[in-house]
């Protein structure tokens, strides 16, 4: 019988056979089909799908999160290709779209990713692991929210480029991971990643610890020298960009990274 589902920017599928042959365009996402139980269903994954890390010997690597190869995944012949708002480009899915059906996710909160563990579960027949999953998730989440409660507020900035300067605004998941720390993003006011003068960070709100992340720009020791001339007395720390960017079944190895985090800054 054939079932009618709706992916979260509002378009409808209807699909009338199991989706057998699967073409993921976004790392966590590929991360998380594998921990439902998928991985031999995926036919075509990014250079950056790098876990489970065996995935870019045995799986047709198409291209990148921002630019494809149409015609490899038209002769690998996928039933769905699985998008995000975010990570892909809207020339992109359309054009996808001419060779099948493509699902886009948009997650931004932590209800968003229980939603799309719960989807997934319907889209490919894996409602009890997509179950499991969320209960998992749903029970660190509760442990993780009684270890923080008491942790005090700190006033953070996060970035994630160079040339130019870019750091973590508003509605975006890892904004979303900040807040559950307690870290009180001083660019929150602005929209998703805007350009920052670090000269003038202090005047932007005078952080109390600046985040370096490890992507998508890996940044080194000098990038840390140079943003401390501006910050003075704020605590410039390296993080690693999967734990606060990464959602799916990621957010479970995220919660003892966290907790490890506030034992680093001696909350």
């Amino acid at each position: 019988m054939p079932v009618t589902l709706h992916d979260p920017m509002g378009n409808a599928f209807v699909f009338g056979a199991p989706l057998q042959r699967i073409v993921s365009l976004v790392p966590s996402q590929t991360e998380l089909l594998c921990d439902l139980g998928l991985e031999s269903n995926i036919v075509g994954v990014t250079k950056f799908c790098v876990h489970p890390y065996q995935l870019k010997s045995t799986k047709t690597i198409v291209g990148g999160t921002k630019k494809v190869h149409y015609e490899e995944i038209r002769l690998l012949r996928p039933d769905i290709i699985i998008c995000n708002k975010e990570e892909n480009t809207l020339e992109m899915v359309e054009k996808l779209r001419e060779i099948c059906p493509v699902w886009v996710t948009n997650i931004i909160t932590i209800e968003d990713n229980f939603t799309m563990i719960a989807d997934f579960g319907k889209l490919f027949n894996k409602r009890t692991e997509a179950q499991k999953w969320n209960d998992k998730l749903a029970h660190a989440l509760a442990n993780f929210l009684e270890f923080v409660k008491d942790k005090p507020v700190r006033k953070a900035a996060y970035f994630i480029w160079k040339n130019p300067y870019m750091a973590v605004g508003s509605d975006n998941y890892i904004n979303e991971m900040l807040k559950l720390n307690h870290f009180e993003n001083i660019y929150e006011s602005k929209s998703r990643y805007p350009e920052v003068e670090i000269k003038k960070i202090r005047l932007e709100g005078d952080p109390d610890l600046v985040f370096l992340s490890s992507e998508p720009y890996p940044f080194k020791g000098e990038d840390a020298f140079e943003i401390g001339r501006f910050t003075h007395h704020a605590k410039t720390i390296f993080v690693d960009g999967e734990m606060f960017s990464w959602y799916g079944s990621r957010m479970l190895k995220a919660f003892p990274y966290f907790r490890k985090l506030h034992e680093r800054l001696g909350s």
